[in-house]
């Protein structure tokens, strides 16, 4: 398995972005977290934990409860790759989690973006 630079960016110095992400287009934090805990299956004290920990987002996606279910009907693509079609198991997933934070900040009501 490739070793990407982006497996030991750490949680704590990606999130932010996330945010500031959500925020410039008028979503919220609490927004951009209810999706992080939707796909990774962390409480929003578990989630915190990891931040706190500052473990790197290969640990914090191999330490998660469970990949929700309905991560598979995650659809599109994210720097020029469709999310459905990326191999590396780990990569989909942060693939999954930017695609999910774009539909936030595109104004994609919570129901879709959470596959409801």
């Amino acid at each position: 398995m490739p070793n990407h630079r982006v497996f030991a960016m750490r949680l704590a110095d990606v999130y932010p972005l996330y945010v500031q992400k959500a925020e410039r287009r008028n979503r919220t934090k609490e927004e951009v977290d209810q999706i992080i805990c939707w796909l990774t299956g962390y409480s929003p004290a578990g989630f915190r934990k990891q931040i706190e920990q500052g473990n790197d987002l290969q640990t914090f996606f191999a330490q998660a409860p469970a990949l929700n279910p309905k991560s598979s009907l995650i659809r599109g693509v994210v720097c020029g790759v469709r999310v459905e079609e990326i191999e590396d198991p780990l990569m989909q997933k942060i693939r999954y989690l930017d695609k999910l934070v774009d539909e936030l900040a595109r104004g994609k009501p919570m129901e879709k973006i959470l596959r409801q």
